[in-house]
């Protein structure tokens, strides 16, 4: 009975964080449209609080109530699941092509911050000054990107849906209603996620980690999941790989630097033996893939899959 109330809060908390997310992007669109925001300036922030706003709230929320493996186990769980499974599924419909202009650029950048992040954990615990190191990175990733350098993926998708303008609140009522709406969704949901996923940890008998490597970030993973599926079905290889190292990258840098600078976060001592390098092995792949300019098909998208449960199994 409290198994199946756990799990209810888990998907609860996952609703809430879907919801939440919607709502304050909404939101911040139509606030940026009625304030005549530079739309450069907009799609930075706007993918920013988009994209990381549900793992952001649960990652903190987590950290603060004293469950640091949740936290460093959504970021971890969550970059290995989008390189072996948000990408393994959509080449199984479509190939995903890796020569695009500027992605051997950002997959670089992927792999020397998850470097980093992995010298930042042996060197646990992630203190104040480490996550204003990594925030601080992120913005110079951003000015970069406004420049012309093309270092972050996705920041013209929001740029287009506030020029379109469509289902965007006009009114400074309903501007802040959804920005209020979002911000109390997206509280709920991180804290019935926790909860949910300390639960289940105590009735599985295994640790926080890897409730928090497995069930919780692919939980948080699944809007990059959609993503990637819809942009193979349109044919949109270029969507789908910019969407999953961009999220890596923000992952690392935007949720890790932020919950860092609120509180400091110990590592267990489990990432260091295993996840760690899982998820530093799945990301060199892909780098090598995107090197080398070769296509991920459906043979190799099949092995992304069984690597990735095989991950799965080997936690439990």
């Amino acid at each position: 009975m409290l198994e199946s109330l756990d799990f209810l809060k888990l998907f609860g908390g996952f609703v809430y964080l879907l919801i939440g997310g919607e709502f304050l992007v909404r939101g911040a669109l139509g606030l940026s449209k009625e304030s005549n925001i530079p739309p450069v300036i907009v799609g930075m922030t706007v993918v920013a609080m988009g994209t990381s706003a549900p793992e952001l709230m649960v990652s903190t929320f987590s950290a603060l109530s004293g469950y640091p493996g949740i936290a460093i186990g959504n970021v971890v769980g969550s970059n290995i699941a989008n390189v072996l499974l948000v990408l393994g599924i959509p080449v199984l419909i479509y190939p995903i092509l890796t020569n695009q202009e500027g992605l051997s650029k950002q997959t670089s950048l992927m792999v020397a911050v998850s470097l980093l992040f992995i010298v930042l954990c042996l060197l646990e615990p992630i203190t104040f000054w480490e996550g204003v190191l990594l925030v601080f990175i992120l913005v110079c990733f951003l000015i970069m990107t406004t420049r012309g350098a093309n270092l972050v993926s996705g920041l013209d998708d929001p740029e287009e849906e506030l020029e379109r303008g469509l289902g965007l609140p006009s009114k400074p009522s309903g501007i802040a209603l959804l920005i209020m709406l979002g911000a109390l969704s997206l509280l709920v949901g991180a804290c019935l996620v926790v909860r949910g996923g300390v639960g289940l940890a105590s009735s599985w008998g295994v640790s926080e980690a890897v409730i928090g490597l497995s069930l919780i970030a692919l939980g948080t993973s699944l809007p990059e999941l959609s993503t990637t599926i819809i942009a193979a079905l349109h044919k949109s290889s270029d969507v789908a790989i910019g969407n999953v190292v961009g999220s890596n990258l923000f992952n690392i840098l935007a949720i890790l630097g932020i919950t860092a600078m609120l509180t400091d976060i110990p590592v267990d001592p489990q990432f260091l033996r295993f996840d760690l390098w899982v998820m530093f092995a799945a990301t060199i792949l892909l780098w090598i893939f995107v090197l080398a300019k070769k296509t991920i098909g459906r043979v190799t998208g099949v092995f992304f899959l069984a690597a990735y449960f095989s991950y799965l199994y080997a936690i439990y």
